[in-house]
């Protein structure tokens, strides 16, 4: 074995301006436990940077990135649910953007480079690392599509009435197949594929 052989960098962060950092993260704190879902807490993310629309609705301990919350767009009509965070910053991965009447569910994650199309819905809990298309229902970790939405989860529109125009996606069967199954010849795939 030879020596240790260093790579020289090819990346560095951009320097963050420490009192526009300072005011930014107090304001992050504020609104993370202030009440006005689409009044205060909406000016507040604005305050920071965050590129906000009309009508959007932004619930309970959301984490819009700490650092550079000017990468992320919010169009008109967008819902982010409580303790959703989103990353828009990851070394040279940059920005998010959540189109209008999108729906973010509870605990879902948003990483950077990522765009959520029109009336998409993630729903609570999944980890969205890719684009999604408009008008489809994602879920899981990694979020992977699930179904076509009808109509968009606007604020106006029960879940009754989301529900019954969902559009379930045919699964798919997965060509992976463990050893034990390669020994069989009938043997069924153990695992669906959205």
């Amino acid at each position: 074995m030879g020596k240790d052989r260093t790579i020289p960098g090819d990346w560095k962060e951009p320097d963050e301006n420490g009192l526009r950092g300072i005011l930014s993260r107090i304001l992050q704190m504020i609104a993370r436990m202030s009440p006005g879902a689409q009044t205060l807490r909406v000016m507040l993310h604005r305050a920071r940077g965050v590129k906000i629309g009309k009508g959007v609705w932004i619930g309970y301990d959301v984490i819009l990135d700490t650092a550079r919350p000017d990468l992320i767009t919010i169009e008109d009509g967008a819902s982010i649910s409580m303790r959703a965070m989103i990353i828009a910053h990851f070394k040279e991965f940059r920005g998010v953007r959540i189109e209008r009447e999108a729906f973010v569910g509870p605990g879902a994650i948003i990483l950077p480079n990522v765009v959520i199309g029109y009336g998409a819905v993630i729903t609570a809990g999944s980890v969205v690392s890719q684009s999604i298309p408009p008008m489809t229902v994602v879920q899981g970790n990694p979020a992977v599509p699930v179904a076509r939405c009808g109509i968009a989860f606007r604020q106006d529109i029960s879940m009754k009435t989301f529900s019954r125009n969902l559009q379930p996606l045919a699964p798919r069967v997965s060509n992976a197949r463990s050893d034990s199954e390669e020994q069989s010849t009938d043997a069924v795939p153990s695992r669906l594929e959205v």
